[in-house]
């Protein structure tokens, strides 16, 4: 810090999957301060890195603050959502989804908002109660295990050679808009651990950090694409059609969502939101 004081150091959960790189864009194109300590895994791993203290801030699945609400605040005005399909959460079905009651299903341990996303739609929009198995999605093929269906996330979701003999597939970012006419939260950056200037510190830089991934986003599509395995075009227009803003709409599907998990029994009752205070008042809370 210019004072010649020593800023906190704050360990910073970052998703390995593409969709997370825009906000965290400047940290890992130019490097990010020496008080940021960067950790990086997939959703339920930083989940749990969270919640055994290991971690203070991540951009953990949405589910995770309703199940520890009394633990952790939200960062504002960061997400990682979609206003309609988000390409990178598909669930390949060898049948309509209407005949799935009974039928096994394989949800990947990666995951932890997506697998409830799926269960709110498979009870509410299509009127099935299946049964579950679990699945690495890096390692296993569900489908030979016996699996009807099966839940894929992250950059596993994006390739264009998913099981392309399943005849059916659904974009859970589309069908929630379908069902509820609303966006859909993913992910949002909870804190908890850290002081709250410090978070405040960090706030300001992730914002700094979204600013710069969306100014340079072609080039960086360009420069990070063989790291994700992607065409740079692709990753470009996958960026373009996320959503990273936690705007008064998110928040309402992101409530909405959280109603609607209470609703089928996977999580107790709808929390009420945290937030970290910052200075900015531009900085919607909800």
């Amino acid at each position: 810090m210019g004072d010649g004081t020593v800023a906190e150091r704050l360990r910073l959960g970052h998703i390995i999957y593409s969709n997370c790189f825009p906000v965290h864009a400047r940290l890992l194109d130019v490097g990010a301060p020496e008080w940021i300590d960067i950790v990086q895994g997939v959703p339920s791993h930083l989940n749990a890195l969270l919640e055994r203290g290991e971690i203070d801030v991540a951009p953990c699945s949405s589910i995770e603050f309703a199940r520890n609400a009394h633990r952790y605040r939200v960062l504002p005005d960061l997400v990682i959502g979609a206003r309609g399909p988000v390409r990178s959460i598909i669930f390949a079905t060898t049948r309509p989804p209407e005949q799935l009651d009974g039928a096994l299903v394989a949800m990947p341990t990666a995951s932890a908002t997506s697998v409830v996303l799926l269960k709110v739609l498979l009870r509410l929009r299509w009127g099935v109660q299946p049964r579950f198995r679990w699945f690495d999605q890096a390692a296993e093929d569900p489908f030979a295990a016996g699996a009807d269906a099966a839940l894929f996330i992250g950059d596993v979701a994006l390739q264009a050679d998913l099981y392309p003999r399943v005849p059916h597939r659904f974009d859970l970012g589309a069908e929630w808009w379908a069902h509820t006419g609303l966006p859909f939260a993913f992910a949002v950056w909870q804190a908890g651990g850290g002081s709250d200037d410090a978070l405040r510190r960090l706030h300001a830089a992730l914002l700094e950090s979204r600013a710069y991934g969306h100014a340079h986003r072609a080039e960086l599509a360009a420069r990070w694409a063989d790291r994700f395995g992607f065409d740079a075009a692709f990753l470009d227009g996958y960026w373009r059609d996320l959503s990273y803003e936690l705007d008064a709409p998110m928040l309402e599907g992101l409530t909405t969502f959280y109603r609607l998990a209470a609703e089928i029994g996977e999580i107790p009752q709808a929390p009420r939101l945290r937030f970290v205070s910052v200075k900015d008042p531009h900085v919607a809370i909800g």
